[in-house]
Parts: structure tokens; sequence; C-alpha cells
């Protein structure tokens, strides 16, 4: 009898479905490794986000194919209860059939985020977009709602930034002389002195006004206040900016600012810890690692201030080898978040890999340090 009661107990514990075994404190994350899913396919979510809702994560980006960084899916979406485990829930927006859409298939489409909107209850959804065939040209935001986490979502718009509108931290005195020397500033060489000093002063900034600003990598933040804001590369991804949202999340209000003009940042990532704002960004190097940047505010809209690379230890200088894509704050825990990052493989696009890492505070500034593995149990600390 004792043997048979065994052998049910073993029986039972064996079957017990993924997202349960997952919650054993054995299980740990194992950065740069193949992450299956619950099919034990790697998950496809690249340049990504996660939005916390009524327990559950919810994990979206980019999907990519095996041969090619073009959209030629869309967006998918992986739900989990414990950070470990996830599910496939699908395509949660589709790339379009239709040619003469901003979303065709074939289309660039990267980083999307999406955050849950408390007075309109859509969920928004934000990403960098590229028409198709027309490369890196186009620097387009696209927006898409729906009303279920997991989608359809709709696609609603693309375009620019803040048409015929200036920066708030921009200077009367910097836009009248843009203004008289344009023409002449317009034609310096790139890469000099002169022309990196005209990038500082507004140059391409003062260039893309009428038409809007470039949106390339990007990121969507929302405040304690429920305000939303757009981080993005700007100018050619010489300049981030902030941008203020309205309040269903789905245009731009015209509140906006430049950060680190000149300095070459993509890749945002932000988040908020005892009333200051931290991002971390990368430089600007293709599919190649590089060096993370770090800043701080106390005013989302800056000013903003650079710091050392939060990456310690070995390979912190290529940021482990990956690049930022979100900041994730961990619910249910104090002070606990969790640095995300892709390693991209643009030669096998669908096989890029993933650094999560949680983040400490030494001195009262983020630190990241390498970890081949590590448990969410970390972050009680």
């Amino acid at each position: 009898m004792r043997t048979k009661l065994i052998i049910t107990l073993f029986t039972l514990i064996v079957s017990l479905p993924t997202n349960v075994i997952g919650k054993d404190h054995s299980k740990k994350f194992h950065p740069g490794a193949l992450w299956p899913d619950n099919k034990g396919i790697h998950i496809n979510a690249h340049g990504g986000g996660i939005l916390y809702y009524k327990r559950t994560y919810y994990w979206f980006g980019e999907y990519k194919s095996d041969t090619t960084s073009a959209a030629m899916v869309g967006v998918t979406c992986y739900s989990s209860k414990n950070l470990l485990d996830w599910t496939n829930r699908g395509v949660a927006l589709s790339v379009s059939d239709d040619e003469n859409s901003d979303i065709a298939k074939g289309c660039v489409l990267e980083r999307p985020k999406v955050v849950y909107n408390q007075k309109t209850k859509k969920f928004v959804m934000w990403f960098h977009l590229e028409l198709k065939g027309n490369g890196y040209s186009a620097a387009r935001y696209g927006v898409a709602t729906s009303n279920v986490v997991t989608g359809p979502y709709h696609f609603l718009c693309s375009g620019r930034v803040n048409p015929n509108v200036y920066p708030i931290n921009f200077s009367k005195d910097d836009s009248i002389s843009i203004r008289n020397q344009y023409s002449n500033l317009i034609s310096l060489k790139w890469w000099t002195p002169e022309w990196y000093d005209a990038i500082k002063k507004g140059l391409f900034m003062f260039r893309d006004l009428p038409g809007g600003q470039m949106a390339r990598d990007q990121t969507i933040f929302v405040d304690d206040d429920n305000k939303a804001y757009h981080i993005y590369s700007s100018e050619d991804n010489l300049t981030l900016q902030v941008a203020e949202l309205s309040d269903d999340y789905t245009s731009h209000t015209g509140k906006y600012a430049r950060i680190a003009p000149s300095n070459m940042n993509e890749a945002p990532a932000i988040f908020k810890k005892d009333g200051i704002y931290w991002m971390i960004t990368s430089g600007c190097t293709g599919w190649d690692p590089n060096e993370a940047r770090m800043f701080m505010a106390r005013h989302i809209m800056g000013p903003w201030t650079q710091l050392p690379n939060p990456c310690i230890g070995a390979e912190s200088k290529i940021t482990f080898g990956g690049q930022s894509t979100y900041i994730l704050r961990v619910e249910g825990k104090k002070n606990a978040y969790i640095f995300m990052a892709d390693i991209w493989r643009p030669k096998h696009p669908s096989d890029a890999r993933y650094i999560w890492l949680p983040i400490d505070f030494k001195a009262g500034r983020p630190v990241i340090q390498w970890r081949s593995e590590w448990q969410l149990d970390y972050l009680n600390k």
C-alpha cells in the first residue's frame, strides 16, 4: 500500500504544469541562454518590454524571422506569473498584407512597448517604425491599441514627433542663431568640432521642425501620477528626446525636451527610484555591442546628468554582449529592478538571446554585474 502511495505522489509531481514547477526556488535565470516557452520554443519577443496587469506579466517584443530582421509577422506576446516560465499568447499586432499600409509586411517594426491607460481602460502599444523599402529614413513612431491585453492590437497611426514645435529646453538665442545661419551650418562637414557644436545647438532639430522630430529606438514610461512619456533617439540618433503624451497615451501634447544633444545614444531604458529618474542607453554601433551609458534626473524633462557605465566586471565595456531594451520593476518586492537587454544575431535574427540581470544599488547608484545564473530570490535582500 505504501509503495502504491509513493508511486501516486511521484506521478502527481511530475505531471504538475510548468508554471507551478517554475515557482520552485531552484529555478534560475540563465542570461544569454536559449529561453524556451511553454511549447519548448525559444521565446521570440526581441527589443521588448513588460507590462504587469492583474497579477500577470506580459512580455511584448519583435517576432524575428530566421533570415531577416524586417517585420514579417509583427509583435508577439507572452505571459507569466513568475518571470521564468512564459506562455506564448500569439501575435498581438500583425503586420499587414496591404502594401499601402504603414505597417506592411517587410517594414521595420522595433522596440514595442505596451502600457495600460487607467482612464480609457485601453492597452496602448508604441513602437519604432520604418516604412517598407525606405531603409531607416522614415524614423517614425507607431501607435496601436486594444481592449484586451494580449490583443489583437489595432494600428492607429504613425508619424514624426511634434511638428513645428520647439523643445522646452531650446534657448531663444540658439533659435535665432540657427535660423540665421542654417544654410551655412547644414553644409558643414560631418563629425568635425564645428558640426558637433551646431548639432548640440539644434541644427538637426531645426532641420526636422516642419515635418516633426525623428523617432527611432524608443520606450514608454508611465510616471507615478499616470502621466506617460515617449523617450526616443532623434536627430539622426545624435540626440535623445523625451515627449509628454496625451491623457489617452495615443499622441503627443507638444511638450518635449532634448537630452544629451550630439552624444549619440539609442536603446533607452528608464526607471524611477526614490524620486530620481534613471536611464540606461547604448552608443550607436549598429548590431555590435558597446559600453552602456547611464543618466539621472530629478525631473523627467531634465536636466539629465550623465554618469559612468553602470555595468561592472568582465565584458562590462560591451554591456556583456547585449544592448538595453527595458528595465522592469518587480511587483511585490521593494526596490527590485531587472535590467533587460538583447544579444543581437543579425545573421540569424530569431536566435537573438536575452540578458536579464538584477540591478544593485551602491552609494545610491544602479550597478549591473554579470551573473551566469541567478534566482529571483536574490531581489529579496
